[in-house]
């Protein structure tokens, strides 16, 4: 494997293992010596001779000399702060729990996405009651159908060859009912030849103008292909018309991210029609692309938006999607589970977040984020943010290991003297939080998932698959890396003095987000240098496009929606069925009817009833027009407050979309709301502010 640095050409071209340790790669080398450098880990690097000639006749590196000089090197911090790292952890002479993560058996792994995703009840002793996984299986996309069914026939095949006591259902008899319904409602002879999929006809898939999901076998005819992927939606309750199309008259920039349309839909698409171009260079050094979302009228939707109910359902989806791309690309989706794991129940270092959460909020009601971990990165920004070399200068070991003894002792008491914490020694202690968690802040179950981000072939894609890797991160990791990559931002916001661009700050955290205890650094491999360049390439993504991956993709969104009108419906139909409750269900039709028709008298076509029982103007009956945003709703209730109120509640309330085909919905700024009213008309519209 070649690697090619950007200071003069050197090219590494062999990494030689030795059970000697080797001089640091930064120490001055003597002035006209040819030899190669020797690393800072075990082993040696054979460098190109041309380029290690210019090396050695180069004066000694100063790292504030020059910004250019800093970049060259990105790689030299990353192994810097990995000595650095088993320096600390010899130096702190601690016991460190190591996590056991069990070896799953045959068909285990499977088992457990599908509980995660949502199915259990698809095989077990739950089998037989399937009627809301039929509806959840109803909104999926091909790719996520395939997905699923791949994970699903594994499953029952391992429990046939355990020799289950209870019968492991088919696919096909769990939705029979659904296909017999399907059935009914179409010629299967003339189904084929008529338009499917929104528009799509067969002949269009004949002439690859459709994706076919995660199908990735070049020998077998379109025709076929089309076919196997129409058996797979019938035998899993698949309705053809919700799966979203790719229209080509549409072209899309380079640089917008198409969130109405599945990822692992357009992956395969683009596998199919493109695939001389798909394959980028993998060079994650070059400048990344400029990504952004493209307007929505009806709104975008960020992570805290929805309600918990729909949030639940957003991460099963997410799950089966983010399944479903790496299946296109053939990267193998693992969970890790740690089965045994003695962790403190107290204390700052080494506690899982939970528990500190539960600490802090004793203390600060509300709390999202741990005290020690805010209070560490307001210590390094009191001390100011251009500070040369901040966050790769480490503190000094004796010194650090006593200030985390002293903060253990004294910092819940208030009694611990901040003043006396150095910047530096303030940015170790922020590294070691990180990198002592019990399990990784980017979770131990999806760990290997964000490392496999590198494989896939571009960098939209692995945003993408980072974006919904975000969405499935526990809701106290997602915060708490959200306030780590926003520091991370201002930190390189200031770099012109500090001399941290992005490279280097992700070259420098890389290995703390990445490690966890009981993760030993095993050197002489080769494939130290792929997780390398691997987990600083997640790093540089993760805070550079930091603002795109707290949105919550629309075409999730929407398959929810129509999760929640297909419960809806079904619902009211078994509660029709009812004969018990048919008085209660006809008295309570009648109370609707009446106050709706006194709804309608008093709210005409095109205006609908905004709620704000917080504010002075508790109501209001606004007028829909094709450029009414939410902004504008808000301004017109917060004109009627006084003008302290007024400052006070701007910023802090917003307009939520409630009920209807969606359980709650915070509203952006720039939403249309007649765009949205067509697309949810039986919601009601709330004034609030955002719940803690």
């Amino acid at each position: 494997m070649n690697w090619l640095s950007g200071s003069q050409g050197v090219v590494l071209t062999a990494y030689h293992p030795s059970s000697k340790d080797g001089a640091l790669v930064g120490n001055k080398a003597k002035q006209g010596e040819e030899a190669s450098p020797t690393s800072r880990r075990s082993g040696q690097y054979t460098m190109n001779p041309e380029s290690s000639k210019n090396v050695a006749e180069k004066p000694p590196f100063d790292r504030s000399s020059s910004q250019d000089s800093l970049d060259d090197l990105s790689f030299e911090d990353y192994w810097t702060e990995l000595e650095n790292i088993k320096k600390s952890r010899e130096n702190r002479h601690e016991e460190q729990e190591v996590v056991v993560v069990k070896e799953p058996d045959e068909g285990e792994l499977e088992e457990e996405w599908l509980k995660d995703a949502g199915l259990s009840n698809l095989f077990g002793d739950c089998a037989g009651d399937s009627q809301e996984s039929m509806v959840f299986l109803s909104t999926l996309t091909r790719t996520q159908a395939a997905a699923v069914q791949k994970r699903f026939e594994t499953v029952s095949q391992t429990m046939r060859k355990k020799n289950k006591q209870y019968q492991i259902p088919d696919v096909r008899d769990i939705f029979a009912q659904q296909r017999e319904s399907t059935e009914k409602n179409q010629n299967s002879s003339k189904f084929l030849n008529q338009t499917v999929w929104n528009g799509w006809s067969h002949q269009d898939m004949k002439e690859k103008k459709v994706p076919y999901g995660s199908e990735l076998d070049s020998d077998r005819t379109n025709e076929n292909k089309y076919k196997e992927k129409h058996d797979l939606a019938s035998d899993l309750g698949i309705s053809e018309k919700n799966s979203p199309c790719l229209p080509e008259d549409v072209p899309a920039s380079e640089t917008d991210i198409n969130l109405e349309i599945s990822f692992a839909e357009q992956a395969a698409n683009q596998k199919e029609t493109s695939k001389e171009k798909f394959r980028e260079n993998k060079d994650e050094y070059n400048s990344l692309p400029n990504f952004r979302l493209p307007k929505d009228k009806t709104g975008n939707t960020r992570i805290g938006d929805l309600a918990p109910q729909d949030m639940k359902k957003v991460c099963c989806l997410a799950l089966i999607e983010l399944t479903a791309l790496y299946d296109v690309f053939g990267i193998e989706l693992k969970h890790q589970k740690a089965v045994k794991m003695k962790t403190k129940d107290s204390g700052l270092f080494g506690v899982p977040l939970s528990v500190l959460l539960e600490q802090d909020q004793k203390r600060v009601p509300g709390m999202r984020i741990p005290l020690i971990f805010q209070k560490l990165i307001s210590r390094i920004e009191d001390g100011g943010l251009e500070t040369e070399g901040l966050l790769r200068i480490p503190g000094a070991a004796i010194r650090i290991k006593n200030l985390c003894q002293e903060l253990e002792a004294k910092f819940y008491e208030g009694t611990f003297n901040w003043e006396s914490v150095k910047q530096h020694d303030a940015a170790s202690l922020l590294k070691l939080f990180i990198r002592e968690l019990p399990q990784p802040l980017l979770s131990l179950e999806y760990l290997k998932a964000f490392q496999a981000v590198q494989n896939l072939p571009s960098k939209k894609q692995q945003l993408q698959a980072l974006n919904l890797l975000i969405i499935l991160l526990p809701e106290t990791n997602r915060d708490t890396l959200k306030a780590l990559l926003e520091f991370l931002q201002r930190v390189i916001d200031n770099r012109e003095k500090n001399k941290m661009t992005v490279r280097n700050v992700a070259m420098v955290m890389a290995p703390n987000l990445f490690m966890y205890p009981g993760l030993s650094i095993k050197p002489n491999e080769q494939g130290e240098f792929v997780m390398a360049a691997g987990t600083a390439s997640v790093m540089h993504f993760l805070i550079k496009y930091q603002q795109l991956l707290w949105t919550i993709p629309k075409f999730l969104v929407t398959q929810v929606r129509k999760q929640n009108t297909e419960n809806h419906k079904k619902d009211k139909k078994d509660k029709a069925m009812k004969k018990l409750l048919k008085k209660m269900a006809y008295d309570r039709e009648k109370y609707e009817k009446q106050d709706k028709n006194l709804s309608d008298a008093d709210v005409p076509q095109g205006v609908i009833r905004v709620q704000a029982p917080h504010l002075s103007k508790v109501s209001m009956a606004i007028q829909l027009t094709e450029e009414l945003k939410a902004s504008d709703v808000l301004a017109r209730f917060l004109s009627q407050e006084s003008g302290v109120v007024q400052t006070l509640k701007k910023g802090e309330i917003f307009l939520y979309e409630i009920g209807g085909n969606i359980g709650e919905r915070c509203l952006e700024d720039d939403t249309y709301m007649k765009d949205l009213y067509q697309l949810n008309p039986n919601a009601e519209w709330v004034i609030k502010s955002k719940p803690l």
